[in-house]
């Protein structure tokens, strides 16, 4: 069995060499495609900041991200997630976990968005009629344990996008590690995500995929129902900043490089650390409630307004379980315009569907003298 799981790890190892020639091109974060691999796949994880956190509470979304965390206590869970996006835009995912006695354990996911629909003009500006937007991707994911603490993981990623008469398929895939330790209530994952190529394109030039090395931790409180995370992501890009465009009538100083202060050079230091870092906070005081509050430092700093007070930038959710469901809300600041609503429903097809009638009856034991 053993032997069986890591052959099916080798050939996805082989496939990910084969697929992800152009990853090195995927350094930049402009002129990508497939962007919406990247959204939160649950609410808890808007709710976290929109990264996914590495955790020892088998949830399904958290190993959709880290395929690493797919394991035996994932059997059967299915998880269902919509999101009221900016506009009449709209996503969702659909996922479902398995395990097979020789393959080990999978999870099977479906993502999509919808753009919504657009008017179709000519170039004089009359409506010729109208057209449609979306993308969807299908994921198939594998976890195995190493050791007690270490398991590894990969995503195979089928993708498929079609803006008006353009389309493109793309393939992709995620290689993950993890390491768990439930005596110290810690888990860390590393992930590399969305490693692959454009196998057609919507012209003639291929364009890379979002790549992303993403670094997770979380850490319980023993003696208190409290846990907190952190993220790191894009670690292959040192520098997440960029050049704001020059307003009309406005000057554009330019610093030599002797003119900073260390006040000044520590502070950009800072800034460009922590665009790499989310931060998350949640209070679970038993397995059927949760509330998580999240800070994205980058998306504060790229979409907050100066002159305005917002709560761009942070994140909050809650999760409730009602009988077999757990039903979860998260909702995100990314901007004044609006914070968009995410919705998700989880539940375990084993305890749904199970019937207490199918419970073996242990019979008491009689001694020999009767009692």
């Amino acid at each position: 069995m053993r032997n069986t799981s890591l052959t099916f790890f080798s050939w996805i190892m082989l496939l990910w060499a084969l697929i992800a020639c152009d990853t090195a091109a995927a350094q930049r974060q402009s002129g990508r495609v497939y962007e919406f691999l990247n959204l939160p796949a649950t609410a808890r994880i808007t709710a976290l900041g929109g990264y996914a956190i590495p955790d020892l509470d088998n949830d399904l979304g958290m190993a959709l991200f880290y395929p690493a965390l797919i394991n035996p206590g994932l059997q059967n869970e299915i998880s269902l997630n919509f999101v009221d996006y900016f506009s009449d835009i709209h996503y969702g995912t659909v996922a479902f976990s398995y395990g097979f006695e020789k393959i080990g354990n999978l999870t099977f996911a479906i993502n999509y968005i919808s753009y919504g629909r657009f008017i179709e003009a000519d170039e004089f500006g009359y409506q010729t009629g109208e057209f449609s937007a979306g993308e969807y991707a299908a994921t198939i994911g594998w976890g195995r344990a190493l050791t007690e603490k270490i398991s590894i993981g990969s995503n195979l990623k089928i993708i498929t996008s079609t803006l008006e008469q353009y389309s493109s398929l793309g393939l992709a895939t995620d290689v993950s590690v993890a390491y768990t330790d439930p005596d110290r209530l810690l888990a860390t994952s590393l992930v590399l995500r969305n490693m692959g190529r454009q196998i057609t394109t919507y012209d003639n030039r291929r364009e890379p995929l979002p790549f992303d090395i993403v670094l997770g931790a979380s850490k319980k409180l023993t003696n208190a129902p409290l846990r907190f995370s952190f993220v790191a992501h894009n670690l292959h890009i040192p520098d997440l900043t960029y050049q704001e465009l020059q307003l009309p009538g406005q000057s554009l100083l330019i610093s030599q490089p002797g003119d900073a202060t260390s006040q000044e050079r520590f502070s950009e230091w800072g800034d460009k650390l922590l665009r790499h870092a989310v931060l998350g906070a949640e209070f679970i005081p038993s397995k059927n409630f949760f509330a998580a509050i999240g800070y994205n430092y980058r998306r504060r700093k790229e979409m907050g307004v100066d002159s305005r007070l917002s709560t761009v930038g942070l994140s909050w959710g809650i999760g409730v379980r009602v009988s077999h469901f757990m039903f979860q809300y998260g909702r995100s600041n990314y901007h004044l315009a609006g914070a968009p609503n995410h919705f998700s429903i989880t539940t375990n097809l084993d305890r749904l569907f199970f019937r207490p009638q199918d419970t073996p009856v242990l019979q008491p034991t009689i001694r020999e003298d009767g009692n």
